[in-house]
């Protein structure tokens, strides 16, 4: 008998969450394809049966593609613990920890964690990633690493300013001022969609509002 290819037995693996195969679910999770180890657990989570000892087990596969699999599949759960995937080696899988971080609650060390990671990765993604979070968290003491981020990459500066809302002060107000004389389009956009445009001309005519 001809041994299936992996994208068969990846096909098998997707399709059993939508038969009701938990069994078959499961069992592609020893495969030795990481994309079919991933598509069983997605079909395990579809019918509801995604515990968390199989979701700690996929949380320190070898596999980034399967770990980032495991945290997307753990964002909206209470366990089991995500945090440590913030000190992962591959950027990627940071960049994922740090968002289901942000759609859990809020305790000190990840904030912290998640601070630390806003303003001295080295990957801007994990920056911008880590900035959104503790902009969803809202806990104050993240609000000084969201700060720091306005004057970062553009990327990570677009960010900080819409982390900003879950926050006010007149540090958070005086950022926005700033946004808004931003070099970067985007970020001057992204105050007026929150605040609504500017008035009158800003600094020397180099940006006007409509």
């Amino acid at each position: 008998m001809t041994e299936r290819s992996p994208l068969e037995r990846r096909r098998v693996a997707g399709l059993a969450g939508h038969i009701g195969d938990s069994a078959g679910a499961r069992g592609s999770l020893p495969d030795p394809d990481p994309l079919v180890r991933a598509a069983g657990l997605r079909s395990l989570a579809r019918l509801d049966d995604l515990n968390d000892e199989t979701l700690a087990r996929a949380l320190v596969d070898e596999s980034p593609h399967v770990r980032i699999t495991a945290l997307e599949l753990s964002s909206d759960r209470e366990s089991p613990p995500i945090d440590h995937l913030l000190h992962d080696g591959e950027p990627t899988v940071v960049e994922t920890a740090a968002w289901a971080c942000g759609e859990r609650d809020a305790t000190d060390p990840i904030v912290a964690t998640l601070s630390d990671l806003a303003s001295g990765h080295d990957d801007p993604l994990v920056r911008e990633s880590s900035v959104a979070a503790l902009g969803a968290l809202g806990h104050p003491s993240g609000l000084a690493a969201i700060l720091a981020a306005t004057e970062d990459k553009p990327a990570v500066r677009r960010r900080a300013v819409v982390a900003l809302a879950a926050f006010d002060g007149p540090e958070v107000d005086a950022a926005w001022e700033r946004a808004r004389t931003d070099r970067d389009r985007q970020v001057r956009d992204a105050v007026d969609e929150l605040l609504g445009p500017a008035s009158d001309t800003i600094n020397d005519g180099a940006y006007r509002h409509p």
